[in-house]
């Protein structure tokens, strides 16, 4: 789970500085700042995050330093448009989109606040995040259908996030190349589970990227992994034997996509005896295997990367991510 922003504020807070927080509340065009994208700026000097990059990110974060985290003030939007020819709130950058951006200041009150808001993330507990012109709430036992949901007038705006409402990666296996992929999905932004019928695994114990679900059987993992249509499948347990036993369990699963990790011979086999077993065509197609992106991988890491890149490839063509 993408918790790593929300640790890294409460460090700050808890050492005592105050932090000036920048969020996007709304984007359009190609802005290079995505509704969602949050920033800090320390009094300890420390920067997290992004707000978009480039000249307009610099100015604010210079703005920051120098001006507000030195007052006090109440929260505000200002609007950045990334184009020239323009009267005002010209952000510097000409890639023809906009945002809006609300400014907020944390301090020692809030440290509870982002305890409440970890403590839900990292037990997947339902919860949402809610920002308007009065400050920062979190509530509790209350989702979203859609990740945020944004409500505007002329002198106010609510922006609620739901921060567990995140694509999920489900894989199975627990090996090197899933921890390396747990972290860098986590990392990006997904939701990570990894099942695997192994105790007292290295690479399970060391994964602080993913949820780890600990099966009886690789023959059960039809019952364990709930995956629903905007979900991400990758599979690379440790042997032929299992991948093929799993795969046979999750082809029917209308998930967004399907991966299987094995080289091009093993794929080969594997589908062959599959469609001969009597697995039609049309579900085997749909899999993607060797898993990821043909540059070539060696290490684990490489391998996690190609895959990844092949996975966000798939979940930037739909932008769907819903709960189970």
């Amino acid at each position: 789970m993408k918790d790593g922003f929300w640790k890294a504020v409460l460090k700050e807070l808890e050492a005592g500085n105050n932090i000036l927080l920048m969020y996007v509340i709304y984007s359009e065009g190609s802005s290079p700042g995505r509704q969602g994208f949050k920033m800090f700026v320390s009094g300890s000097g420390k920067l997290e995050g992004s707000i978009g990059g480039g000249i307009m990110e610099y100015k604010l974060v210079e703005w920051c330093r120098e001006e507000l985290l030195s007052k006090e003030f109440t929260p505000f939007v200002k609007e950045q448009i990334h184009r020239d020819g323009i009267p005002a709130n010209k952000s510097g950058m000409i890639c023809s989109g906009r945002q809006r951006i609300a400014f907020y200041k944390l301090d020692l009150s809030h440290i509870e606040l982002v305890r409440r808001i970890l403590l839900a993330i990292g037990a997947f507990n339902p919860g949402i995040i809610l920002l308007d012109n009065e400050g920062i709430q979190f509530i509790e036992n209350r989702n979203l259908q859609d990740r945020f949901q944004l409500k505007e007038t002329a002198d106010s705006w609510e922006l609620i996030e739901d921060p567990i409402n995140l694509p999920t990666l489900h894989i199975v296996g627990g090996g090197h190349v899933s921890l390396a992929l747990s972290r860098l999905a986590a990392y990006v932004g997904f939701s990570v589970i990894v099942y695997d019928d192994r105790d007292k695994l290295n690479t399970t114990e060391d994964n602080e990227s993913a949820k780890i679900i600990h099966l009886p059987d690789y023959g059960d993992v039809a019952s364990y992994l709930n995956a629903g249509t905007a979900d991400f499948i990758v599979l690379m347990s440790f042997g032929y034997r299992t991948d093929k036993l799993v795969l046979e369990k999750l082809l029917r699963i209308n998930c967004q996509y399907l991966g299987m990790m094995g080289s091009v011979e093993k794929v080969k086999r594997l589908f062959s005896e599959l469609l001969e077993e009597g697995i039609s065509p049309e579900h085997i197609e749909r899999v993607h295997a060797p898993v990821g992106l043909a540059i070539n991988s060696k290490t684990p890491e490489e391998i996690a990367i190609s895959t990844l890149a092949e996975i966000i490839k798939t979940k930037n063509k739909s932008q769907v991510y819903k709960h189970g």
